[in-house]
Parts: C-alpha cells; sequence; structure tokens
C-alpha cells in the first residue's frame, strides 16, 4: 500500500473510531463483565483474559472475567440473554454453546437468535484428529478402512454427549460412511487421557489439547480438521485434502451481548477488540495457542452463526444426537 493511500486509511479509521466512541455517550462509566460459560483456568480462560486485559487498558476501565461453568456452557449463555442490554454484561461464546447446543438439545434456557447479538469472533481454532501410536492408521484413508473393515469398534473420547469433539466425529462418520462408537467422558482431560492410555483408539480435540502430546510422540497426528493447513504445524496434511472434500470442523471463540444492546456499544467493543487482536503480545500468545486470528464484523459474525446453526443441526439430526435424552 501506498503511504498516502496508507495515511488516508488510518485517517479514516480514526475518524471512525472517534465518530463511535462520541456516539456511546461516555460508555462505559463502569466495570465490564464477561461471562466466561466455562472454567477457570481452561482453554477459553487462557484466550480472553489477557486480550481482555488489552482493552480494559485501552478504554480505560475495568473488565472482569465471571467464570459461570456448566451445562455445555448453557449457565453461563442463560445469565447474559437475560442481563440488561446495556453493555456492561457479555458472553463468551464457542461454537458448541452458541451453534451446536441448539442441534441437540430440545429444551434451551435461551435462544441463540434471538437473544444474543453478535459482537466479534475472535478467533478460531481447527481440531486435530490424532490417534493413539499403537493405532495402526497413519492417515485419513488407513484409518477409513479400518473403521470399514470393524465397524462399531474404532473407538474415539469426547467431553460429553453433543458436545463439539461428539458432532464433528459424527460428521466424520457420516461423510466417511462408517460407524464408529463413541466413549463420553466428563471433561476434555479425561479424553485426552483416555487417548494417551490406550483406552480409546482416537479422538478430534484442539490443537491446544493435542499439539504438546504430539510434539512428544505420544499421539500420532492423522489430520487437520480445515480446509487449509495450519502456520503452526505446516507439515500436518488437512482431511479435507487427504479425500473427505470440505471437512471443517473446530471451535470459533467470540463475544455476544444481551439483544438490544445499542448498536453504538457494539460497533465501540467491535473496534476496541480489534485493537487489542493487533498488538504484537496478542499475536504472539494466540499463535502459541495454534490459533487463527479473525476480527470479524458483527455482521459477518451474525451470517457465521446462521449458517453453522445449520450445518450442526443437519448434523445431530441424522446422527441421531441428543444430549438431554429426549
Amino acid at each position: 500500500m501506498k503511504p498516502k493511500k496508507f495515511g488516508l486509511v488510518l485517517l479514516l479509521s480514526v475518524c471512525w473510531l472517534t465518530q463511535v466512541s462520541a456516539q456511546v455517550d461516555g460508555y462505559p462509566k463502569k466495570t465490564i463483565k464477561v461471562i466466561n460459560p466455562y472454567v477457570a483456568g481452561g482453554g477459553v480462560d487462557a484466550i480472553f483474559r489477557p486480550l481482555m486485559q488489552k482493552v480494559g487498558e485501552s478504554i480505560k476501565q475495568q473488565i472482569v472475567i465471571d467464570n459461570r461453568p456448566g451445562a455445555n456452557g448453557m449457565i453461563g449463555m442463560s445469565v447474559v440473554a437475560k442481563a440488561p442490554p446495556d453493555g456492561y454484561t457479555i458472553v463468551i461464546g464457542t461454537t458448541g454453546a452458541v451453534v451446536m447446543n441448539p442441534g441437540v438439545y430440545e429444551k434451551m434456557p435461551y435462544d441463540t437468535l434471538s437473544d444474543f447479538v453478535p459482537i466479534i469472533n475472535v478467533a478460531q481454532s481447527a481440531f486435530m484428529l490424532s490417534v493413539n501410536p499403537k493405532v495402526p492408521a497413519k492417515d485419513v484413508k488407513s484409518l477409513i478402512e479400518m473403521a470399514r473393515n470393524h465397524p462399531d469398534e474404532v473407538s474415539y473420547s469426547t467431553f460429553g454427549i453433543g458436545s463439539s469433539p461428539h458432532l464433528g466425529a459424527e460428521m466424520f462418520s457420516q461423510m466417511a460412511g462408517v460407524k464408529l462408537m463413541h466413549v463420553p467422558y466428563k471433561g476434555s482431560a479425561e479424553a485426552v487421557t483416555a487417548l494417551l492410555s490406550g483406552q480409546v483408539m482416537m479422538s478430534f480435540d484442539s490443537m491446544q489439547s493435542t499439539l504438546p502430546h504430539i510434539r512428544q510422540k505420544r499421539l500420532r497426528p492423522i489430520g487437520l480438521a480445515s480446509l487449509q493447513r495450519s502456520k503452526t504445524v505446516p507439515d500436518i496434511p488437512t482431511i479435507s485434502e487427504q479425500g473427505l472434500l470440505g471437512f471443517e470442523v473446530g471451535s470459533w471463540y467470540g463475544l455476544l451481548a444481551p439483544a438490544n444492546t445499542p448498536r453504538a456499544i457494539i460497533d465501540y467493543l467491535n473496534a476496541e477488540v480489534i485493537k487489542a487482536l493487533e498488538s504484537p503480545e496478542i499475536k504472539e500468545r494466540f499463535a502459541a495457542l495454534g490459533l487463527d486470528v479473525i476480527g470479524s464484523s458483527s455482521i459477518e459474525f451474525s451470517m457465521q452463526i446462521k449458517n453453522d446453526l445449520i450445518k450442526w443441526n443437519k448434523v445431530a439430526h441424522a446422527g441421531g444426537i441428543r444430549a438431554d435424552g429426549n
């Protein structure tokens, strides 16, 4: 980009940010609470605590992370669905809580489309399909062949019925035309331990959870569930390029506000988070976690949520997956 053109873009951006700030009439005037619907100290905390600290420094206001775990993220999400739409209580939304739960639960304490307004998709991470080193399969083709020769015998671990790894494995089964054995555990740590010990053969999980074990040769990577290879592990091929065209599963991490939150506040928060995502320390931290920075607009995030709701509802319906037993 030519210097003059870059300067013009920068000037327009500054003017836009100034305009947004003026529109929100002094917001924020007090502490902003960010509900994390998952346990403290987990992967979501690792992403958002440093990011929101950076945002807080910029807006000169305290931002507090409030962990409200339980029910596959539904407890924390429901808290924000009922919160005042004033920009002081927002929620961290993930693929599981926002677009997968509606497909596997008959009764939901919130409606994804009517109870929330998307602020920004912060980042995303593709899942890794990995196997215990004792499993003979070394690529997607040989794994599918093994599953076809041994239907319902190739086992995989997840952190619960209706969880994102469960739906990811179900989509793999449907696209490959195989039957796998689902073994749910109470949490991600237990699911990974089961794979490491050989209690199960394979698993879909985040790169944050699997890469340390892959690097130590305790797990063998079969493929990345993304449409493009990761810069973090460029030598690991995608599942899509190995024959299951278009196969993509993982988790995105975003922020949502209660429905009817003023558009000026949504735009303000979006701009501030994007600014924080541009900082070198946040970029470095996210890269170390195997995350791809997104920094979407509110409208782009809204469109993604709508498309993903359709996608995962189809997978859950075809697989007959119900997390509430109904």
